[in-house]
């Protein structure tokens, strides 16, 4: 209804730029991203000095991906409205998104100037200052958030991750009452009951645990309304036999050689990539999900027939993904991605890079399972993640997909225990290191002091020195654990 009628407006009145606006509002509401760019840009030919059309048409290429234009539109909503704490703070997420960390620190610090009370930008300030391993200043940016908007769910989650509680703490109180309001939605319901499950682990009290524990994962499993893909039978069955592989020379960008740091999450594939990307010679890319995006579609279209896994296929798959890497402008040559999900794409991955080196990592298998359970991821992708036994069954599969890789190029991939690792850390990263093709360095030892950005959820962990027994933390909770126990043998 509404769009018919400023629709009207426009035909009366061609040069009304308000109803393009608004129009361009109504599509960006209801995620037609290609109609409101469309309706914003008609607007801002008819007033180019329009910081609202400008924010909002950065908002709509920031969910695009598209950074550059996002940017530049947010430039300009400034430009003509200097006092824009929305459009700083937007700023400020598009920076970060490009790794221009102390740009975009400094559009936060702007926002909050001009509006005190922005809590989304002191909640985005705390992200970034954690990733900057400032926990100090992370946890002060967290409370304004919250003092700022007391149900902010986000900033309460982000605080306990980085806290530890005591008896008596306000905040649990408050989260408490926030999760018992009518008004708070699932996504807010199930990020407060992981954080109540973080502060009752701080203070021991397994029984409450688990009851957070429980309802967040059951919230976040209904929310995201997942059910168990058939993905990796699919891609078994594309590699019945061995590929054609693509000879190095033939691709633009040659001279980049990645590595990929493999396994489930919770893992310990961030604490590899610190601990690679400390030498002077790598670029540590972080989770990059590029390959998975390059090959959604190429997958479609083998499965349905349309082509084959020919050599030309190989080599497009290959020349993507390098363009993508040359787009970090890295001065290293060498360049880890820690997507762990690339476990699924060892085939393609050692049949367009012949060379790749493969870092795949072990830990015990309940380890890994009870450390997902208790983790909210933010994104939708691990929809698996929020059940036992989908957790236990997503873990089997990919423990029959590994197997199946091994076979099919034995000797190609590195499989590094990480319990080994945090027990004989020298030996480890040595032998790691000479699999890599990378000359002994002393600074891969103190990857605690990797200045680089941390971009996922171990941001704490890789802070730290090397630390054992993590590995044995769930043996607290066997009995809450039975069911996985079982499925897992």
């Amino acid at each position: 209804g509404a769009l018919k009628m400023f629709d009207t407006a426009t035909k009366i009145k061609p040069n009304y730029a308000e109803a393009y606006f608004n129009i361009g509002v109504i599509h960006q509401e209801l995620d037609h991203l290609e109609n409101a760019i469309d309706s914003y840009k008609k607007a801002i030919d008819i007033n180019p000095k329009y910081p609202d059309a400008h924010n909002n048409l950065g908002i709509v290429y920031l969910d695009s991906k598209n950074l550059d234009n996002a940017a530049a539109h947010f430039t300009l909503a400034i430009k003509f409205k200097n006092d824009f704490a929305e459009a700083h703070n937007n700023l400020g997420s598009t920076l970060q998104r490009k790794g221009l960390l102390e740009e975009a620190l400094k559009s936060y610090k702007k926002s909050i100037t001009l509006k005190l009370d922005f809590s989304q930008a002191h909640n985005n300030m705390g992200i970034l200052l954690q990733k900057l391993g400032n926990n100090e200043g992370a946890v002060s940016s967290y409370e304004k958030a919250i003092a700022y908007d007391p149900s902010y769910a986000a900033a309460h989650h982000n605080l306990s991750a980085i806290k530890t509680y005591t008896e008596n703490d306000a905040q649990i109180t408050q989260m408490k009452s926030i999760l018992s309001s009518n008004d708070t939605s699932l996504s807010n319901q199930a990020q407060l009951c992981f954080a109540l499950a973080k502060a009752n682990e701080d203070l021991g009290n397994k029984d409450e645990i688990f009851e957070f524990l429980n309802e967040g994962n059951r919230l976040r499993n209904n929310e995201l309304n997942f059910s168990i893909d058939n993905h990796n039978i699919v891609i078994r069955s594309l590699f019945k036999k061995p590929l054609p592989s693509v000879k190095k020379t033939s691709y633009k960008f040659s001279a980049i050689k990645p590595i990929f740091i493999v396994g489930m999450p919770r893992s310990g594939t961030s604490l590899v990539e610190q601990i690679i990307s400390n030498h002077p010679e790598v670029h540590g890319g972080g989770e990059l999900k590029n390959l998975t995006e390059i090959l959604t579609p190429i997958i479609q279209d083998l499965n349905s027939g349309k082509i084959d896994l020919s050599e030309d296929t190989l080599f497009s798959i290959g020349q993507q993904y390098l363009d993508s890497l040359s787009d970090l402008n890295a001065t290293e040559i060498v360049i880890t991605d820690k997507w762990p999900l690339n476990f699924r794409n060892i085939g393609f991955i050692l049949s367009a890079f012949p060379e790749a080196k493969i870092v795949h990592l072990e830990r015990d298998s309940i380890a890994t399972c009870w450390s997902i359970y208790k983790h909210y991821f933010s994104g939708t992708g691990n929809g698996w993640a929020y059940n036992l036994d989908n957790i236990a069954e997503f873990y089997s599969s990919y423990k029959d997909l590994m197997s199946f890789w091994h076979q099919m190029y034995p000797n190609q991939i590195y499989d590094l225990c990480y319990e080994d690792l945090t027990v004989n850390q020298e030996e480890e990263t040595q032998k790691l290191l000479k699999y890599c093709g990378l000359d002994w360095n002393e600074s891969c030892l103190n990857f605690h002091t990797n200045k680089r950005v941390v971009d996922t959820a171990s941001v704490n962990q890789v802070r730290q020195k090397m630390y054992q027994g993590s590995s044995d933390a769930w043996k607290n909770y066997k009995s809450y654990l039975k069911p996985l126990i079982k499925r897992l043998g």
